[in-house]
């Protein structure tokens, strides 16, 4: 295991954070803050989805109100061909249409239908709510303390909101 040292997961989970606050604040702002945004930061997902599995089990809120849970873990990484692993595009029929109508970034997108993985959008899947989880990919520095930020591809990341902002963008006029 080695002697011990700070993590400081950059990409692993810093990354997916960022990005959520940069969402949170695009529409806290934009013509689009009427409509019932829940931005969560779980945690606990190495130990067994803990924070995600809790918060469904004990929120307020009627699952079934829910129209999608879009999930950004580990989007940090973005390599030089532009590879983008998108999971769940299977658990809604409009997936595909508004990620590939959406992909005016150049992505070369690597789609999975599974709605089930090792991250927080399996709790609500499981649910029966629809889900997207972006992913830049695993890298040598995955629960490493080299996992730094000068490691980080912050042009990629403002590319990967932008792409997410136009695919929530377009929700509203085709609803999962």
């Amino acid at each position: 295991i080695g002697e011990p040292a700070i993590h400081n997961g950059a990409d692993d989970n810093a990354s997916g954070v960022a990005a959520l606050i940069q969402l949170a604040k695009f529409y806290n702002q934009s013509r689009y803050n009427s409509y019932n945004y829940i931005f969560i930061a779980f945690s606990g997902e190495e130990k067994g989805l803990l924070g995600s599995n809790a918060y469904v089990k004990k929120t307020d809120q009627e699952l079934n109100s829910f129209n999608c849970m879009i999930n950004l873990d580990m989007v940090g990484r973005l390599d030089t061909a532009n590879t983008l692993q998108i999971y769940g595009t299977g658990t809604s029929p409009s997936w595909n249409d508004l990620i590939d109508t959406n992909n005016i970034y150049g992505f070369n997108i690597k789609k999975s239908k599974s709605g089930t993985g090792p991250s927080d959008h399996t709790t609500f899947y499981l649910q029966d709510i629809p889900v997207l989880h972006f992913f830049t990919g695993a890298h040598e520095d995955y629960h490493k303390p080299s996992d730094d930020a000068e490691k980080i591809n912050y042009q990629g990341i403002i590319k990967i909101i932008h792409f997410i902002q136009n695919i929530i963008n377009d929700l509203h006029d085709a609803p999962t």
